[in-house]
């Protein structure tokens, strides 16, 4: 198929176990994109094997191997999982002769028909413009449900820069979606960096109603603060896609990006917030981003985007 790649067996490997009792004896592949019906809880992985994107907003190649990498670390897991969620791998968008459009035309669809199946679509990257067609994948399942969605990014960046010779880019994607979207914007982003911002993209985030939490703020000392802000986000719409860019985390942790910071977030309020977000029940959908395994060391940055999916698939299980 066009755009994507099916997924691979290499790439889900670890201990053996009679009673898959790890994620690569609990994973599914799934080729050609044949969605999985049924009411049953689904998880979907789908990889945005794209870099294309980050090298126009001026970052480093090499996210089109995120995915990947992120997969590797997440086969020796334990599964603690319960026994009734299946888990599909429907393999990786990929962006043939560098048509970044068509390769996001089909994640939309995509994730519109994983979501139209039950699915929770957990999408792996590549560049961070994924949460364009991710977000159009959302909306056009709401449609006509009349129920309104949240995006909550871990971000250090806005990602509100304006497009690029009329095409989007990783710096874009939420300035995209505000202006396609203007009444149903709803966006939250957590660990913003006033150096890794300039002053226009704050005024940019104030025109399109963006709220957020500076660096200083999203840490443990200041968690009545954070709290106070998810929750009343939370309030406000009745379904969440979470968003995390891993460059938003410390380099101490994710060294492993396009953009590495010294002065990042921590996974521990990473962690503390993602379980606020799932006991609200409204998490319909998440990604990974922006991991960049050429400057990775020894895939500490695939294994903290590998714990992170894997605490947020077993704490929405339960």
């Amino acid at each position: 198929m066009k755009h994507h790649i099916n997924p691979s067996p290499t790439n889900w490997l670890g201990r053996s176990s009679d009673n898959q009792l790890y994620w690569h004896e609990l994973v599914q592949l799934v080729a050609e994109l044949q969605i999985k019906k049924g009411q049953d809880a689904k998880i979907a992985l789908l990889g945005y094997a794209v870099d294309e994107g980050v090298i126009s907003n001026g970052g480093r190649s090499g996210a089109n191997d995120g995915p990947d990498s992120i997969r590797k670390m997440l086969g020796p897991l334990a599964n603690h999982l319960n026994d009734s969620t299946s888990i599909y791998d429907y393999g990786n968008i990929v962006a043939e002769d560098n048509n970044i459009d068509a390769a996001q035309l089909l994640m939309r669809d995509t994730i519109y028909a994983c979501l139209q199946q039950h699915h929770l679509p957990v999408i792996l990257g590549g560049g961070h413009d994924a949460a364009y067609p991710h977000f159009l994948g959302i909306q056009k399942h709401l449609v006509n449900t009349g129920q309104t969605v949240g995006i909550i990014n871990f971000d250090a960046h806005f990602d509100l820069r304006p497009l690029i010779d009329g095409k989007g880019h990783s710096g874009s994607p939420f300035l995209q979606i505000a202006h396609q979207f203007p009444e149903q914007f709803s966006y939250l982003v957590l660990g913003i960096q006033k150096a890794a911002n300039p002053k226009t993209l704050f005024e940019t985030a104030s025109v399109v109603g963006c709220d957020y939490l500076e660096i200083e703020h999203f840490n443990l000392a200041h968690w009545t603060l954070v709290e106070t802000t998810i929750t009343r986000f939370l309030q406000s719409v009745d379904k969440v896609y979470v968003s995390i860019d891993l460059d938003g985390f410390s380099s101490a942790y994710a060294p492993g990006v396009s953009a590495p910071s010294p002065l990042g977030f921590s996974p521990e309020i990473v962690f503390k917030s993602l379980d606020l977000i799932i006991q609200s029940n409204k998490l319909l959908s998440f990604d990974i981003v922006e991991l960049n395994p050429a400057y990775d060391q020894d895939n500490a940055t695939a294994r903290l985007a590998a714990r992170c999916l894997e605490f947020i698939v077993r704490a929405n299980s339960h």
